[in-house]
């Protein structure tokens, strides 16, 4: 690409790097123009680190002409960015979610000027690994799915696995949840390894989510299940033709139970010396998904972080429908809410009807 997709950051954060650190590994594909700070201070460090202008006002930043801008602010602070930018007319990709509660997010929806300039920074659908299980689906293997198990991440990030598994938009839901304490021991966490852990209460929620139409999501996870390495990640799909267990599946050839597999090639391994990276999925000789990051190195969060950003620039420029809706955030983190209110109270939540359920996918 000679034409690069050009960003810009609100925020110098955790989250923020994640587009920082990509747009760094391929500047031919991605140029982050410009970040703002909240201080001269933090400007200063941000540009140390990844050489980037840094600036401490919205005027200085938009200065800069970006295709979009990143918001990667705190939950409370995300509406009221969401809605200055698009008053503005500026294109923006908010970070998940676009507000922290039910309320906010209906506020937010009512009051922003044009929904259709904002997207949402929802990368899991793009992992290698969901990549590769989606389309599999597409491709019909397993008919028409009807229940999802996702045991990997939490709340909005899940319901948007949930809802791509199975193919709903905008429908009604009925969410039953419960929460439990367990204990378990947590060698590694946000802020490193604990080399002499011990048991430790760890609240593990489970929900089931009915869509309707024979279509039902179930949710389980534990408290730190993204850093907890005793923890795998599980996802089983089951349709009208069989079912998928993680990269597994199992279906009816007319004759007999048939069972394939998603493979990955991985480099790196053993005496290859070709850098350690995934290169692609395939099944049954057929390929699923490709890196269009080799070379990179990058994580498989990280390479599916790139791709939206890709797809982001590609919306921006009028060139493709946006990878991720501020009104399919919207729902995602509102079902997101309905199993912890759900887990809470021990009663049905049904999410229906909300101003945003109108807009298109």
């Amino acid at each position: 690409m000679t034409n690069p997709i050009r960003f810009a950051v609100i925020g110098t954060g955790w989250r923020s790097q994640f587009h920082l650190r990509v747009a760094a590994a391929d500047p031919a594909l991605l140029q982050a123009v410009a970040v703002m700070a909240i201080g001269q201070g933090e400007a200063d460090k941000i540009h140390a680190l990844y050489g980037v202008p840094a600036v401490t006002t919205l005027d200085e930043l938009l200065a800069f002409q970006p295709e979009f801008v990143i918001a990667a602010v705190s939950w409370p602070a995300m509406p009221g960015m969401l809605t200055e930018l698009a008053a503005r007319g500026v294109r923006v990709l908010g970070e998940t979610p676009p507000a922290p509660d039910l309320d906010g997010l209906r506020q937010l929806w009512a009051v922003i000027p044009d929904p259709s300039l904002v997207q949402v920074a929802e990368q899991y659908v793009l992992m290698p690994g969901h990549a590769a299980r989606l389309a599999l689906l597409a491709d019909g293997v397993l008919g028409q799915p009807q229940s999802v198990e996702i045991a990997s991440t939490h709340l909005y990030h899940a319901t948007s696995l949930m809802r791509a598994y199975l193919g709903v938009d905008m429908e009604d839901a009925v969410v039953s949840g419960r929460s439990f304490d367990t204990q378990m021991v947590l060698p590694l966490g946000f802020d490193g390894w604990n080399q002499a852990p011990v048991p430790e209460v760890q609240t593990s929620t489970y929900a089931t989510l009915d869509f309707g139409q024979g279509r039902v999501g179930v949710y389980n996870f534990m408290n730190m299940q993204w850093w907890n390495p005793l923890l795998s990640r599980r996802i089983v799909v089951r349709g009208t033709l069989g079912e998928l267990v993680d990269d597994e599946t199992i279906t009816w050839d007319g004759h007999d139970p048939i069972t394939s597999r998603i493979e990955y090639r991985r480099t790196g391994v053993d005496m290859n010396l070709e850098g350690n990276e995934v290169i692609h999925a395939s099944y049954n000789g057929k390929v699923l998904w490709r890196n269009a990051w080799q070379g990179t190195r990058l994580s498989e969060d990280d390479v599916a972080v790139a791709d939206h950003l890709v797809a982001t620039g590609a919306w921006a420029r009028g060139e493709a429908a946006g990878p991720y809706s501020l009104a399919q955030a919207c729902q995602d983190h509102a079902l997101g809410l309905a199993i912890e209110e759900s887990a809470r109270t021990g009663q049905d939540v049904t999410v229906a009807g909300e101003a945003w359920a109108g807009a298109t996918r």
